[in-house]
């Protein structure tokens, strides 16, 4: 078992398919650690605002497995992979950590990702798990905030019932 700390976004029909993962992740992992939800600009590219949130869950698959399920979950919602990387999206979550390992693999995995310079990443990850420790820095995901441009002008929560 590995504890595993992603981050969900969605800037197309974004309170469904966030709902729609948070199920998914419930039936498949049990218990999930759901951070508030943001609502953020489009990163990369010019697009419509996002809904991004954090999770953690107890996996027992392995990264490269996890990451895999993960995409086959995107993929499920309809998420588009032939156009540009940075674009609208149905649905993208990705591992940011995966206990401390630090790792790189197929599907653009990488441990710890590296969008957690972005406030949309790292915000709602050091609301529920401030004390995790970032492998690459060695800085606690709070003081991690603590020190980020946006800090003083955090994104906006967007009140979600994922009951």
């Amino acid at each position: 078992m590995g504890k595993a700390y992603l981050s969900l976004g969605s800037n197309v029909e974004p309170e469904r398919h966030l709902r729609a993962a948070v199920t998914a992740l419930r039936e498949r992992f049990g218990d999930v650690l759901l951070s508030p939800v943001y609502r953020t600009r489009s990163v990369g590219f010019d697009g419509t605002d996002f809904l991004n949130s954090a999770a953690v869950i107890d996996s027992d698959l392995d990264p490269l497995a996890l990451n895999d399920w993960l995409h086959a979950l995107e993929d499920a919602h309809g998420r588009d992979r032939s156009g540009p990387r940075f674009s609208d999206r149905t649905l993208d979550i990705d591992i940011v950590f995966y206990d401390d390992r630090v790792m790189q693999g197929p599907g653009n995995l990488r441990l710890p990702r590296d969008e957690l310079k972005h406030a949309f990443v790292l915000l709602p990850l050091a609301d529920i798990a401030p004390d995790m420790v970032d492998p690459r820095s060695g800085q606690r995901l709070d003081a991690l905030w603590q020190a980020h441009a946006d800090r003083d002008a955090p994104p906006g929560v967007v009140a979600i019932d994922f009951t």
